[in-house]
Formats: C-alpha cells, structure tokens, sequence
C-alpha cells in the first residue's frame, strides 16, 4: 500500500515536472494542470493572511499571473509548490504596502438565516482575539502557524519558504501556539446561562 502511494506520489512529481519544463519551453497552456493542482492551497494561504475573500480571489490571480510570468525561473531541483507561496507571500505584502487594512462589516458578520446567533457571536469574538493576537505574532510566525496549521504543510517546506532552518520553524511554532493557547481560550459551542 505505501509502495503504492509512493509511487503515485512520484509519478505525480515527475508530471509536475514535465509540466514546468513544457512551460518554460513556451508550451503555456499546459500552466492550466498547474494552476488547478495549487489553486486552492494558494487562495487559502491568502485568505487566511488577508481575511477578505475579494482580496484573495484578487491577490491569487496575481499569484498565479506571477507564476506564469516568472516560470522560467523555477528550479527544477526546488519545491514547485514553495516557489507558488513565496510569490503569493510577496503578492500579500505587497497589497498591505499599497492598502491600508480594512474590514468591511459584511465580511466579519457574514451570518446565514439558520445560525445560532449566541454561538456565531462567541465564535466571531475568539476568531476576532485570535485574529487580533495573530497580527501581534511577527510575519515569520503568523506564516508558519498559517502554514503548518491551515494549509497542513510540513516544516521542511514551511522552513525553505520562510528562508530559515526546519528547527527554527518548529521552535517558532511551538512558541507562537503556546502564546496563543495562554491568551486566547477557545471555548466553541459552550454557552453559559
């Protein structure tokens, strides 16, 4: 079964591969199978940076046009996969340069009809604390808590996008996490009366 997995994840590299390679010879219209592979994990890293849906749907597609763009940069012997979040990481911090960060109420409060209201709002003011205590993190570990935890990445790719050691990740991480635990309870579902 491992062997299996291994050897469908490998062919999958290999295709990867072949696909940059296809592109960087001019062959663009093969960056589509690329772009569906890495579209959502790159919508998300951004979302989760920006907490604005139009302004990551807008900063992916410049991610993505980037990519295109810069593809035949990419080193064969380098993670695909980072090169996408390093450009999608500067695409963020670049927008936060040009804009000033606001937050539209609709946003915030985007409640449905069926909701409970008393948990929605516990809900939205942990998620705003945790929101709050996260812009408190510096960059490097509000992108690694994003990374590891949201995006589910391993530390040895977080490490190489980041630009620092997979140890240090890990000591980032472990101290972020720790910080927000003691600052932020979370306590969804619970509601007293």
């Amino acid at each position: 079964m491992y062997r299996a997995i291994w050897l469908s994840t490998m062919r999958q590299l290999d295709n990867e591969k072949d696909l940059i390679a296809r592109c960087q010879n001019g062959e663009t219209a093969f960056f589509g199978a690329l772009y569906d592979r890495y579209v959502r994990i790159i919508y998300s890293f951004i979302y989760y940076k920006t907490f604005q849906k139009e302004v990551a749907e807008d900063l992916t597609s410049e991610t993505f046009f980037k990519a295109l763009s810069y593809i035949h940069t990419v080193d064969p012997h380098r993670s695909f996969q980072s090169w996408l979040y390093k450009i999608a990481q500067n695409c963020v911090i670049d927008h936060f340069r040009r804009e000033r960060k606001t937050e539209h109420v609709d946003d915030v409060w985007d409640i449905a009809d069926d909701t409970n209201l008393e948990i929605d709002a516990n809900v939205s003011l942990q998620i705003g604390a945790l929101r709050q205590e996260l812009s408190q993190l510096s960059r490097v570990q509000r992108d690694i808590i994003i990374m590891r935890v949201w995006q589910e990445l391993p530390y040895r790719e977080i490490a190489e996008i980041v630009g620092k050691s997979e140890a240090s990740c890990k000591m980032n991480y472990s101290r972020a996490v720790k910080h927000l635990k003691k600052v932020v309870p979370i306590t969804v579902g619970s509601t007293d009366h």
